[in-house]
């Protein structure tokens, strides 16, 4: 299916249309990396385990070549890993290149056989790539062509000789450059989160800062309110201070005592503005209000409600 058809398709949504021309723009990019045969380079075969391809084809290849900086590819092919891999130093000259031999992994486009002697020659350098008929390990061959291929073609078995025009590029891996781009990646999530943390706070300042200068004249406010209250307490504790409280609570007393000598009740006694007071008292109806210096002024359940001014 072509670009074309995928964006006419009436079934095919947005998502779909933009993750088949993401593919076929990545498998035209592949289509377009070179050749290129690598000066070392190594292959073989591994139990397969799955989840730990990448970690166990790494680690058989950085073990072969000397160095943890290898370019690998592999292929899963009836319950084993076969790869090949190159140090990445031998790729110095053609960074961006995929080996013709990779497409003659087990599973890939130029695979036949494991009888079948597979050839690639390029500039001069010959590669080849058999299985032992007898313990069945993978074999890559490496040299000058001059060498390398009559000593293959010496051998009983039949040839293909890739053609990277026709074969299917396979592209290269390096675990250490995934890493270092995770690297990357996982510091420049850390400086935008910095940033976004602190433009956060910087906000939450900014807005402190605007929140307190709305509750200021408030609180200058409250305390205004707050000391005129306390001074308006301090003035009224004066004048408490110098009133003649104890001279009424002396009257007050002295009423009681006479009045009840007389049988009677201090109901109520009120200093007036001014100084002056006023007290009521019920006496019995035998006492005469003159006696207390006090004016009647009703009756109550057979006694007489007298009132005093002095």
């Amino acid at each position: 299916m072509d670009s074309s058809s995928t964006i006419q398709n009436p079934q095919m949504t947005g998502k779909d249309a933009a993750a088949t021309a993401t593919a076929i723009a990545t498998e035209n990019a592949i289509a377009m990396t070179p050749p290129y045969l690598p000066s070392e380079l190594v292959g073989g075969g591994l139990p397969h385990i799955p989840g730990t391809e990448e970690e166990a084809v790494w680690n058989a290849a950085s073990q072969a070549c000397g160095t943890e900086r290898v370019h690998y590819c592999y292929t899963v092919h009836e319950g084993r890993i076969w790869y090949l891999a190159t140090p990445s130093s031998a790729l110095a000259s053609s960074p961006d290149s995929w080996c013709p031999l990779a497409a003659a992994l087990p599973g890939n486009s130029e695979y036949w056989d494991r009888e079948t002697i597979y050839l690639y020659e390029q500039e001069g350098v010959a590669g080849a790539l058999r299985w032992d008929k007898d313990t069945g390990r993978m074999q890559v061959f490496l040299g000058a062509a001059r060498t390398v291929l009559p000593k293959v073609q010496s051998m009983d078995a039949n040839f293909v000789t890739i053609n990277p025009e026709v074969a299917r590029p396979v592209i290269w891996h390096n675990m250490a450059l995934n890493q270092e781009r995770l690297s990357r990646f996982a510091i420049k999530v850390l400086v935008f989160s910095g940033l976004g943390v602190t433009l956060i706070s910087l906000l939450f300042l900014a807005g402190s800062y605007m929140l307190a200068g709305i509750i200021s004249p408030q609180l200058d406010k409250a305390r205004q309110v707050t000391t005129q209250a306390t001074n308006q307490l301090l003035i009224d504790a004066t004048a408490a201070q110098h009133s003649n409280v104890s001279q009424h609570l002396s009257r007050i007393i002295e009423l009681n005592n006479v009045i009840g000598s007389f049988g009677g009740v201090l109901e109520k006694y009120e200093v007036k503005d001014g100084g002056g007071v006023m007290w009521e008292a019920l006496i019995p109806s035998a006492v005469a209000p003159k006696q207390l210096q006090a004016t009647a002024i009703g009756a109550e359940k057979g006694r007489i409600r007298i009132q005093g001014t002095n």
